[in-house]
């Protein structure tokens, strides 16, 4: 009875320190501090992520994929043929490119494809342009060093298709730097903020409507009011 007690106990204890480990809300303040991050181990799960801009991303939220801004190129060569045979010392190489996203890869991040394909030398297969406007599910959300311990941490979104299904032969997707997944338009957050310089250029055209009779004074007004708070928090 004794050895049951204390192994329940051991099993409850191990669950209950992965348990601390999860991280109900992540800031991008806190990637960056060293008193913070280098208490974090790999692939701590995170519930809430709060980017630079201020734009909340929580796990079950749903997101929508932009355009990828990557180009990955293909080469291949063909031996000309006349008939049955091939002549020798002919040959057509042929150039095919697709639009590719730099953050967005097929499949979980290390996961056992991204192993395969690293033990193989090729490059990660990352999601491309037929998946663009696609709703998304965030399943998990995780962080990881950039390198030791000490170095600061980056997060990774795992996202699933919104009715359960594959993407292709892939269950799951990963934004492997959810930062510059969303800077760059990779990632659409649905109730994202404005960011100070989208605001200062909303306001100049603005400005320019004024000036050629396209915007009252007052509706300008209204505008500069409204986008005043975004602006001045530098």
């Amino acid at each position: 009875m004794k050895k049951t007690i204390t192994f329940f106990t051991i099993i409850f204890s191990i669950a209950n320190i992965q348990a601390q480990e999860d991280i109900d809300l992540l800031t991008y303040e806190n990637t960056q501090d060293i008193n913070f991050f280098n208490t974090i181990k790999n692939g701590a799960q995170v519930k809430e992520y709060i980017t630079t801009n201020k734009n909340s991303v929580k796990v079950g939220d749903t997101l929508i994929l932009g355009y990828p801004t990557s180009q990955e190129l293909n080469t291949r060569t063909y031996s000309g043929s006349y008939g049955g045979r091939a002549r020798g010392g002919i040959a057509q190489s042929r150039s095919t490119s697709k639009k590719t996203y730099e953050f967005i890869q097929m499949g979980r991040p290390a996961g056992f494809g991204s192993i395969m394909s690293a033990m193989g030398g090729d490059a990660q297969n990352m999601a491309d342009n037929s998946l663009k406007n696609t709703t998304v599910i965030v399943r998990e959300i995780k962080a990881y060093h950039r390198g030791s311990k000490n170095k600061p941490l980056y997060v990774v979104m795992v996202l699933g298709e919104i009715n359960g299904r594959a993407f292709g032969i892939n269950k799951y997707l990963s934004v492997m730097d959810t930062e510059l997944g969303i800077e760059s338009g990779e990632i659409l957050l649905k109730n994202r903020k404005m960011t100070r310089d989208e605001a200062i250029a909303k306001l100049k055209e603005a400005k320019d409507l004024v000036e050629i009779d396209m915007m009252s004074k007052e509706e300008f007004d209204k505008l500069k009011t409204e986008l005043a708070p975004i602006i001045n928090n530098k």
